[in-house]
């Protein structure tokens, strides 16, 4: 379609750059102009183009949501085309909530990772469980990618996506983040918050990372 049917108003009237937005009412011609968007070089494009948004329509019925996940979406790409995505390797992480005398929290992560043939172990503390996997996972990994201290987390927001099953409800996770040049959204979904935020987190790093190598 004419990508004039999607805007209210021409974006260049503004000062704005059309932007794709990939959602689950996106169809093949949505997903193939946000492909050419990235810039990435694809061959028999159609068929990119139909795996694309049939991996888009499952995983937003799991929740995931895509509008404001640009990172997370550029990953499903690059999956499909073969590229590089994983940066490391998780083994386990743990994660210990610890109420104090005093009425303080804190929290513990420990976290085990695999970065090509090296194995790591760190511990961090933070003022929640994400605050202090964020630090663990960047202590992991910092000695091969200390490029990852570039990028910070500028905003997480949480949403409940089946509130009526209670403490057993899905939830999704949008984490915002910057390299102080370029701004990305990552997404991820989990039957606790912890889950939630670590795929998130994960795609937000590497997507960092990978356009630093770029």
């Amino acid at each position: 379609r004419d990508p004039r049917t999607f805007e209210h108003i021409d974006p260049a009237l503004v000062g704005n750059t059309p932007h794709v937005l990939v959602s689950e009412l996106s169809g093949r011609a949505t997903i193939a102009q946000r492909v050419k968007d990235l810039g990435y070089p694809v061959h028999e494009e159609k068929q990119l183009a139909d795996r694309l948004l049939k991996r888009v329509k499952d995983k937003e019925y799991e929740g995931y949501h895509y509008e404001a996940a640009d990172a997370s979406f550029e990953l499903l790409l690059r999956a499909e085309l073969g590229l590089k995505v994983e940066l490391f390797h998780l083994e386990t992480f743990r994660i210990i909530v610890e109420k104090r005398e005093d009425g303080e929290t804190t929290s513990e992560a420990t976290i085990k990772v695999h970065v090509g043939n090296e194995r790591f172990v760190e511990t961090a503390e933070g003022n929640g469980p994400v605050n202090a996997l964020d630090k663990a996972l960047r202590q992991a990994i910092e000695r091969r990618f200390p490029e990852v201290h570039d990028i910070h987390l500028v905003n997480y927001s949480v949403r409940i996506l089946d509130e009526d099953r209670g403490t057993a409800a899905v939830t999704r996770v949008l984490i915002d983040s910057t390299d102080g040049r370029d701004n990305w959204g990552s997404v991820g979904v989990g039957v606790n918050v912890v889950e939630a935020s670590w795929q998130a987190l994960v795609d937000s790093i590497s997507y960092g990372l990978l356009h630093k190598e770029a």
